[in-house]
C-alpha cells in the first residue's frame, strides 16, 4: 500500500523533474545563493526565525556591510529588478524566544522598511503555538523544505569542526557546530509549495497573491547536481485548529504509518523525541522478532535551560521505554560529538525508512508537531531501483558524515554484516556517536516529563496538562491495544 494518501498521510503529491537533499547549511546556503540571483519574479519564504545578518558565504571574518548577508542581497535583487516580488512571511514569535535571537526577526521589520522587499510577522496562530514551516520558492520552478531557518547562527559544514571561524556571529562569537537538513525540488511541486506558501500569507496578512508569471530561465543551482530525477513528491503538515480550521495532522499520521510500513530500518534525525504516541509505535516494532533495527540521531542536551527540562527529560522516559522494548537489541538512541568531544546540535528532521522512504522537513518527534504548531516536509516513495539507491546513499551518507566516514564505508559495513546497526557499532571506532542517556530525574523534573509541561499536543490541551496526559497515554495505548508498560512518567 502506498505510504503516502493524500487528504490522510499528506495534502497533495506533485512531481518534480528534480530533486536534491542538501546536508547542512553549507550546501543550502550556497544553493539558496544561486537561486536567488536567478529568481526573476517571486522569491516566497516562510520561517520560524529569519536575520537579515546571515551571512551565506562566511570566511571568519565579519565587517560592516557583509556582502554576503541575505538581508543585503535580497534588497538589492528587490531595486535591481522591479518585477521581482520578494515576500518574507516569519513567525512573530514570543518575547522569550524573541530575546534570545537579539529580539530578530523582529528587528528585521526595521532592516525592510523603505525598501521593496515585504518582510511581515505572522502571529495567526493559537496562543503558546509558533510557525515553523521552512519553505523558499522561487518562481514556482524552484522550492526549498526542510528543518533550516536563516539565521546566523546556523551555518556550518559537514566536517563539524571542533572550531571554525566561519561560525562566527555579528558580535565576533562563534556558535556551536550544528546539523541540518533540506530537500529542493522543482516542477509541479515547486508551484505546490507556492500554493502553500500564498495560502500561508492570505491567512497572515489577508492579501492575495496572485500566482507568477511563467518566465524563462532554470532557478535550479547549477553546481548542485539532482539526485532524483522525475520523482513524485509528497507534501505533509502539521496546522493547528483555529479559528473555524480542523486540525491537519497530515505528519503524524504519516509517522505512524511509516512506523507500520518499515520492513527492516526505521532511521530517525531529529532535533526532540517526546511523543509517547510515536514513541509506543516504535516500541511494538522493536517487540517484533523480525521487526525492524531504528536508529534514533538527536542532541546530546538541548542547548537551552527550558528545552533541556522540557524536552529532553521527556525524551528521557521515552528511550527508557524503547529499550524496554528492545528484547532483541535493535535499537540505538545516539548523539553526535566532534572529533574534539564537543556537541554538535542535530536540528534537522529526517526520517528514511528501509530504502524506500525518504522524508525531509520541520517538524519534530514531539506532540505539538503534530497538532498544535504549523510544520511542512517533503517526502517520497520509491517506485525504482534507482530511487531506491538513491534513498539509501542518503541515508548512509548522514550516518557516515557523524562518524568520519564515507557513505560507501557505511553500505559496505552494512552489506558485510546485516544491518545499519551493526554498521555503526562497527565503524564508530572513535565514538563520535554516543548513547543518549536519559538525564537524572528530579522531583521538579518528574512534574515536568509526567504533565508534558511546554510540549501540547494540539488545542485541545493546550492549557490543560493533566489532560494531555491522560490523552496522550491513552492515545498510545489504544495504538498498540495494551498499556504502555515501562514508561518512566
Amino acid at each position: 500500500m502506498a505510504v503516502f494518501r493524500p487528504g490522510s498521510t499528506c495534502w497533495r503529491t506533485a512531481s518534480a523533474g528534480r530533486a536534491a537533499f542538501l546536508i547542512d547549511n553549507e550546501a543550502y546556503f550556497t544553493a539558496l545563493f544561486d537561486a536567488l540571483q536567478k529568481a526573476r519574479r517571486s522569491i516566497l519564504l516562510l520561517g520560524w526565525g529569519f536575520d537579515p545578518r546571515t551571512r551565506l558565504f562566511p570566511d571568519g571574518y565579519d565587517g560592516p556591510d557583509d556582502p554576503d548577508e541575505v538581508g543585503r542581497i535580497l534588497v538589492e535583487l528587490a531595486r535591481a529588478r522591479p518585477e521581482l516580488d520578494i515576500r518574507l512571511l516569519i513567525w512573530k514569535s514570543a518575547l522569550p524566544i524573541s530575546a534570545s535571537q537579539e529580539f530578530f526577526p523582529h528587528k528585521a521589520r526595521k532592516f525592510f522598511r523603505n525598501t521593496p522587499v515585504k518582510f511581515r510577522l505572522d502571529d495567526a496562530v493559537p496562543f503558546g503555538a509558533c510557525h515553523h514551516q521552512k519553505v523558499l520558492v522561487v518562481d514556482d520552478k524552484l522550492a526549498f523544505c526542510g528543518g533550516g531557518d536563516i539565521s546566523v547562527d546556523r551555518w556550518d559544514s559537514p566536517a563539524h569542526k571542533d572550531f571554525d571561524r566561519r561560525r562566527m556571529m555579528p558580535k565576533q562569537e562563534c556558535h556551536d557546530p550544528r546539523h541540518e537538513v533540506m530537500m529542493m525540488v522543482d516542477g509541479a511541486a515547486a508551484r505546490a509549495l507556492g500554493d502553500l506558501a500564498r495560502e500561508r500569507w492570505l491567512r497572515a496578512t489577508g492579501d492575495v497573491v496572485a500566482p507568477p508569471p511563467a518566465v524563462d530561465g532554470d532557478p535550479w543551482p547549477s553546481h548542485v547536481p539532482a539526485q532524483l530525477h522525475g520523482a513524485e513528491i509528497a507534501i505533509a503538515r502539521t496546522e493547528p485548529a483555529w479559528k473555524g480550521r480542523p486540525m491537519v495532522d497530515e505528519i503524524l499520521q504519516l509517522t505512524l504509518s511509516c512506523i507500520a510500513e518499515a520492513r527492516t530500518t526505521i532511521y530517525l534525525e531529529n532535533q526532540y523525541f517526546t511523543s509517547p504516541i510515536i514513541a509506543e509505535a516504535l516500541a511494538a516494532r522493536l517487540a517484533e522478532p523480525d521487526g525492524p533495527e531504528v536508529v534514533l540521531v538527536s542532541t546530546g542536551h538541548a542547548p537551552s535551560w527550558f528545552d533541556h527540562m522540557t524536552m529532553d527529560r521527556a525524551r528521557g522516559a521515552m528511550i527508557w521505554r524503547l529499550r524496554a522494548a528492545d528484547v532483541f537489541g535493535r535499537f540505538r538512541a545516539l548523539w553526535p560529538a566532534t572529533w574534539g568531544g564537543e556537541t554538535i546540535i542535530v536540528h534537522s528532521k529526517v526520517t528514511v525508512i528501509d530504502d524506500r522512504i525518504a522524508r525531509v522537513g520541520s517538524a519534530n518527534l514531539n506532540n505539538r508537531s503534530g497538532g498544535f504548531d504549523t510544520e511542512c516536509e517533503l517526502g517520497i516513495e520509491a517506485a525504482d531501483n534507482a530511487t531506491r539507491v538513491q534513498i539509501e546513499v542518503f541515508r548512509d551518507r548522514l550516518v557516515g558524515h557523524f562518524m568520519g566516514h564515507t557513505g560507501d564505508a557505511v553500505a559496505k559495513a552494512r552489506a558485510k554484516l546485516g544491518g545499519l546497526v551493526p554498521a555503526i557499532d562497527a565503524l564508530n571506532r572513535e565514538r563520535r556517536l554516543m548513547p543518549i542517556d536519559p538525564p537524572r530525574t528530579t522531583r521538579f523534573g518528574d512534574f515536568i516529563t509526567h504533565h508534558h509541561l511546554g510540549d501540547p499536543q494540539d488545542t485541545r490541551d493546550a492549557w490543560r496538562p493533566g489532560r494531555r496526559r491522560e490523552r496522550l497515554y491513552r492515545e498510545a495505548r489504544a495504538l498498540i491495544g495494551q498499556p504502555a508498560v515501562g514508561v518512566r512518567p
